[in-house]
């Protein structure tokens, strides 16, 4: 065990002398690369990045324009089941997890850079993975019909239905419109503002009052 971190404290200091910028170029690298630091957890805090690992549903309103689907979701058959249980899947852990990153960071992107649309619709790598989860979560009904075979590969070359084809409202209804359901009860999105910030800030207007 000694020799293996002295192997690798020698190759992470040879590193560093690869990589170390010159001496007067020192201060400013640490002042750049401490700001793009201070930059990145700022935006990890804000959009509450570190709250995906969770399953709960209220993590996907992180993102206002999932309302509707919230919403929907809630008065549905599925309401038991929880956003992850239909669209991340759930063959294996690697799968389950590379899958959920690069959902969230494309859902990410698009918010970010209000690219979403108005009528939500879900996309191709996320209908093989509902079609596999109604299969996976209705296998005992469909145990003894062709269904249990359809996948959206063998859809799309016309050799059976998807679930949903039939299924049409499950969960979210047949409206998907961003203004399906503007009075519905759903959770608001946090305030960025820390609460001790929050107490301090209406300390101060009280003061003024």
């Amino acid at each position: 065990m000694k020799w293996f971190l002295s192997l690798l404290g020698n190759k992470v200091y040879q590193l560093w002398l690869l990589v170390r910028p010159p001496l007067k170029w020192r201060i400013p690298v640490a002042m750049a690369l401490g700001t793009f630091f201070g930059l990145g957890l700022t935006v990890i805090y804000i959009s509450r990045a570190y709250s995906y690992v969770s399953e709960a549903p209220e993590v996907c309103m992180n993102c206002h324009i999932m309302a509707p689907e919230y919403a929907t979701w809630q008065k549905s058959s599925h309401r038991d089941a929880t956003c992850l249980d239909c669209h991340v899947p759930h063959d294996n852990f690697i799968r389950q997890y590379w899958f959920k990153g690069q959902d969230g960071m494309r859902h990410a992107f698009m918010f970010t850079f209000r690219m979403e649309p108005h009528v939500i619709r879900v996309h191709e790598p996320g209908m093989t993975v509902i079609q596999e989860n109604c299969i996976r979560c209705h296998a005992f009904t469909v145990q003894e019909v062709s269904a249990r075979e359809i996948t959206l590969a063998k859809h799309q070359r016309g050799e059976g239905k998807l679930c949903w084809d039939c299924h049409r409202g499950v969960p979210h209804g047949t409206v998907h419109s961003l203004a399906s359901v503007p009075h519905a009860r759903v959770p608001k999105l946090t305030p960025i503002t820390p609460e001790w910030l929050e107490k301090l800030l209406m300390q101060e207007r009280q003061k003024q009052e």
